[in-house]
């Protein structure tokens, strides 16, 4: 048996609050609040994808498909509609993250180890260019950025300015199941405006993979992993370098890695809503209690997956209070994004699943939604202080 490990550092002392004073992506509580509102639309019909949203300064989004495709769906009108277009090459099995200092997005591709850039909102891309981030501390590049949430551009703090991406490092194999165990959450992050990037340490605890980021308002920068070896939820580590290296881990108490029950996790989103005066987080994932132990440990277990949910935390995750499920049939995979304030996109949360009708992976959905809908009802005093 594969036994998982802590691998624990030092923390630092809290950084400074002093937000980033460029475009950043800057909003009001009232705009994702108002009445409710709610649509859900399938995206790709042959399969699933959907791997990074992103929201470019002029308010368009892009869900970048993922997988072994380049294709991705915008919409400019906030997520009545979207069409189709093709980003460069790189894209296929890859991972983005928007500059908020001037607008560029980055596709990322850790298998190919290319990298490719947009400066006109994604509308056209580089040609794919060598892309070879520095090890980390055990000599080891990331061997992936797919299948997890988008990267970050911190705003608070020492770092602000960071471009800050999930990543996964396999050091001896690939997701076979006996090496499963041995790989490992990390990020990768450029100070220089995606000229040049680094490896940050490794998440701190060992079998996992397909993180999340988000930043919160005092430059603490919350990772939030799958995680594959063991019975539980998922596992959380915090930075106080803006990402350089994971402290404190934990298994949350209450957000679910994939169906309860079992030790095979599902990718997950995590943002948290660009409102400067609180830390509210959105998460998604799978909301089921049917989830079983594989006969060995670590080993792949999917058939339970159902139930795509989100989760609200307005403390900055230290709880969760609130929960709404958005489809209660099949689904698997999630990601989230959010919308641009002054553009069509204000005020929105936009969640892409795997599932449907047809099955857990037979199509890609998304569904589009505000804060009031998730309230359902209820008002944000009782949870803001």
């Amino acid at each position: 048996m594969i036994k998982k490990m802590l691998l624990l550092v030092g923390a630092a002392s809290p950084l400074l609050t002093q937000p980033v004073s460029s475009q950043s992506l800057l909003a009001s509580l009232e705009h994702f609040l108002g009445p409710p509102g709610f649509q859900t639309q399938e995206l790709w019909s042959d399969g699933k994808g959907g791997r990074s949203i992103i929201t470019a300064l002029n308010g368009d989004v892009l869900i970048i498909r993922g997988g072994d495709s380049s294709e991705y769906k915008r919409s400019t009108n906030g997520g009545l509609s979207w069409i189709s277009a093709q980003a460069s090459s790189a894209a296929r099995y890859s991972n983005a993250v928007l500059d908020e200092s001037n607008g560029k997005i980055f596709i990322l591709n850790g298998s190919s180890h290319v990298i490719s850039r947009s400066s006109d909102h994604g509308h056209t891309w580089t040609p794919p260019q060598a892309f070879q981030p520095t090890p980390d501390r055990y000599g080891f590049r990331p061997t992936s950025h797919s299948s997890m949430q988008a990267g970050i551009t911190l705003r608070f703090g020492t770092n602000a300015g960071r471009l800050l991406l999930p990543s996964r490092t396999q050091p001896i194999g690939g997701n076979e199941l006996a090496t499963r165990g041995y790989n490992y959450s990390s990020a990768v992050y450029s100070d220089d405006h995606g000229v040049t990037w680094h490896t940050t340490g490794p998440f701190p605890v060992l079998g996992t993979g397909e993180g999340a980021l988000a930043e919160l308002r005092d430059g603490r920068v919350i990772y939030n992993s799958r995680e594959h070896m063991s019975r539980g939820n998922r596992y959380i580590a915090t930075s106080y370098n803006g990402g350089v290296t994971w402290v404190n881990p934990y298994c949350d108490p209450v957000l679910p890695d994939g169906p309860r029950g079992t030790s095979y996790g599902c990718m997950g989103g995590l943002i948290r809503l660009p409102v400067d005066q609180y830390d509210i987080l959105i998460y998604s994932n799978l909301d089921t209690d049917k989830g079983e132990m594989p006969a060995e440990t670590g080993a792949t277990r999917t058939r339970d997956r159902e139930r795509i949910t989100v989760w609200v935390s307005f403390d900055g995750g230290s709880t969760w209070p609130l929960k709404r499920l958005v489809f209660g049939g099949p689904s698997a995979y999630s990601n989230l994004g959010v919308g641009r304030a002054g553009t069509a996109s204000q005020g929105k949360i936009f969640l892409m699943y795997d599932g449907g009708p047809k099955g857990r992976n037979q199509a890609a959905q998304v569904a589009v939604f505000n804060l009031s809908w998730i309230l359902n009802g209820d008002g944000t005093s009782k949870y803001l202080r």
